[in-house]
């Protein structure tokens, strides 16, 4: 909540190697067991009196860093590309506000979709799919082709690890990311630290290791999703994952 405080976390994260710097005022946390009622719906002033500023400094500070408004609100989203961002990033992939769409296609940026079940201050922990590939593959598709129609040139695709999806659908959406670029767009995949993750460390019904444990985990997933074709990676621990990344690229590259 501090400007201070989240330029220097943006600026070491940089000095780390992350090219793209991810901003939100509203925490999407899901209601369940692990996180209890979760997050309340933030309204769009609230949103804009704790990015804008953090959006302006780095800007400034760093114009070769690519940065990204996390929000599902057309309004949000233009005062944030006039305040200096060059990338949207929709959790609910339209569903929230479909004039997304027009405002990333009126500043011709980047515009990310994410799939996700329920809406921001109502997303359940978990719910289960009979075929989880199929249904976010049929979903982003046809947000995708949304933000097509309404002229947006940039379209990212994530399939949303960890927003209303159970343990075993999380993972199975991981190990299918070629379903995804088939989609015709680059996919971006953001596992770093989550709670499915951690549940995935441990025996079943054992207490998982907290957040800040679950590194190699996360970079496990995150190698068959490379792997698989992702190639936009958000993470807490940048320079382990940039580290990662590097070797992991060079030991593919020998391979074929």
């Amino acid at each position: 909540m501090d400007v201070d405080v989240a330029v220097a976390r943006a600026d070491d994260m940089i000095g780390q190697g992350a090219r793209i710097i991810d901003i939100g005022g509203a925490s999407s946390r899901p209601r369940g067991a692990a996180y209890g009622q979760g997050a309340q719906l933030v309204d769009a002033d609230q949103e804009l009196v704790r990015i804008l500023p953090v959006i302006k400094r780095l800007a400034r500070s760093h114009p070769e860093v690519l940065i990204s408004v996390d929000t599902f609100r057309s309004d949000v989203a233009r005062a944030a590309l006039e305040a200096g961002a060059g990338m949207l990033n929709d959790i609910t992939a339209l569903r929230f506000d479909q004039h997304m769409a027009s405002v990333a296609a009126e500043w011709d940026v980047p515009l990310c979709l994410m799939h996700s079940v329920g809406m921001p201050g109502d997303m359940p922990h978990t719910k289960a799919d009979r075929d989880i590939v199929r249904t976010v593959s049929s979903e982003l598709a046809a947000a995708r082709d949304k933000a097509r129609s309404a002229g947006v040139r940039t379209v990212i695709l994530d399939p949303g690890f960890g927003f209303g999806k159970s343990f075993d659908d999380n993972f199975r959406l991981m190990a299918h990311i070629p379903s995804f670029t088939a989609l015709g767009c680059p996919v971006l995949i953001g596992v770093s630290r989550k709670s499915s993750v951690g549940a995935a460390l441990v025996p079943a019904g054992a207490k998982p290791p907290p957040p800040a444990e679950r590194l190699f985990g996360s970079l496990g997933v995150t190698a068959v999703a490379v792997l698989g074709g992702a190639s936009i990676v958000r993470t807490h621990d940048v320079r382990d994952t940039v580290d990662f990344l590097r070797a992991l690229h060079v030991t593919a590259a020998s391979h074929s």
